[in-house]
């Protein structure tokens, strides 16, 4: 068997550490993620790497002398529900495979005990934890977990990155269909998309269906309807712009009532902030001009104003000499909570189908295979660079 179908088929053996029979589920510190630290701390052991498990539930391994500089390569363990196989955990089964060319330069592998926010709504526990910034209040969220587990949270602090720590790698399926697309199978991530969150209220006047002439109708729907088309039709016109209505709440909901009341969400991220905030800005601007020719009241709240976030420049262009295609990523990752930390990038595997989050997520064994071989070159010239 090859070093890409054992990657691929540990991946699997380890989606099989659930808390639901039937499908995979693994949330931050439940039962089943001390068997995923069982088996990927048996196969780090026997590489003759050191297995620790920090206070805030991260699997850690390092391979080399600890006092030397050292590449960190990390993904999550956990899992949204009735997930698939790969999401996060293939990053780092990539990594303990990357120890198995016995690279000269120290590496350690980081599997992070939470990413999803699943279990407590706290995306990136374990990453947090790594840059210092798991702030009291979500510490105090998650303490009884972590004490559950076996585990100290007045440690934390102690689960700080290495100051030997040059450069962080964290290999990740797309998530998305865009190398499938162009009949690639890797992509060097230079920019994590920021992202714009609102909720919007459109206010009219619910009433009677059959007998309110369609002139003298305020329909808060029709007028969601209509902005919601402008939304897409301006993405769509936006070069790296994605913009969603994800979520509606109409009011009162029903077959032979004028809708009085909807709530829409509104989604927007691009890598470059300005753009994004522009783009956002003017998607409100539309909805208010909408609102005012229809009779519609209109208010908003911004729910999230998360920045983009830009990978290393030289890590970029070392791993670019192998994989030519560069792209942005458009959903959140932990190496944007490390990169303003530590030089960061990213390297994605196609998706095929584009699927992820979903039980049908898969990966292609040549793919994973151009992975490995990428990766151990990136090695190699921070080799050449560090040791």
């Amino acid at each position: 068997m090859s070093l890409a179908e054992r990657v691929i088929a540990c991946c699997r053996e380890l989606a099989l550490c659930t808390e639901e029979p039937g499908r995979t589920t693994r949330t931050f510190l439940s039962p089943p993620m001390r068997e995923v630290h069982r088996l990927l701390g048996q196969w780090m052991e026997s590489l003759g790497v050191r297995v620790t498990v920090d206070a805030a539930g991260n699997l850690r391994g390092l391979h080399g002398n600890p006092r030397a500089p050292r590449l960190l390569i990390g993904s999550h363990l956990d899992t949204v529900p009735d997930a698939g196989a790969f999401d996060g955990v293939l990053g780092v089964v990539l990594g303990i495979a990357m120890i198995e060319s016995r690279p000269r330069m120290a590496v350690e592998v980081v599997g992070f005990s939470e990413e999803e926010g699943v279990r407590f709504g706290l995306p990136f526990i374990g990453s947090r934890a790594l840059a210092g910034t798991l702030d009291r209040a979500a510490l105090d969220r998650v303490a009884d977990a972590i004490r559950a587990f076996g585990l100290d949270p007045a440690e934390i602090p102690a689960a700080r990155l290495a100051r030997e720590t040059v450069a962080h790698l964290e290999f990740h399926i797309e998530q998305g269909p865009v190398l499938e697309s162009l009949g690639l199978p890797l992509g060097v991530v230079d920019a994590i998309a920021g992202q714009s969150r609102f909720l919007l209220t459109f206010e009219g006047r619910a009433n009677h269906a059959g007998t309110t002439p369609m002139s003298l109708r305020r329909d808060a729907l029709a007028a969601a309807a209509e902005w919601i088309a402008r939304v897409e039709s301006m993405a769509n016109r936006t070069a790296g712009l994605v913009a969603t209505v994800g979520s509606l709440d109409v009011a009162p909901n029903a077959g032979n009532v004028i809708p009085g009341r909807v709530r829409a969400s509104l989604d927007v991220r691009h890598g470059c902030d300005r753009q994004r905030q522009v783009a956002a800005q003017s998607l409100l601007a539309v909805a208010a001009e909408i609102c005012a020719r229809r009779g519609i009241a209109l208010t908003h709240e911004t729910r999230l104003d998360q920045p983009a976030v830009i990978m290393n420049a030289e890590l970029v262009a070392m791993l670019t000499q192998d994989v030519e295609h560069r792209m942005t990523s458009g959903a959140g990752h932990d190496a944007m909570i490390l990169a303003p930390h530590v030089p960061s990038i990213m390297l994605f595997l196609r998706s095929p189908g584009g699927i992820s989050h979903h039980p049908g997520e898969s990966v292609l064994p040549e793919d994973v295979e151009a992975a490995i071989d990428a990766g151990r070159r990136f090695i190699e010239r921070l080799e050449a660079k560090h040791v």
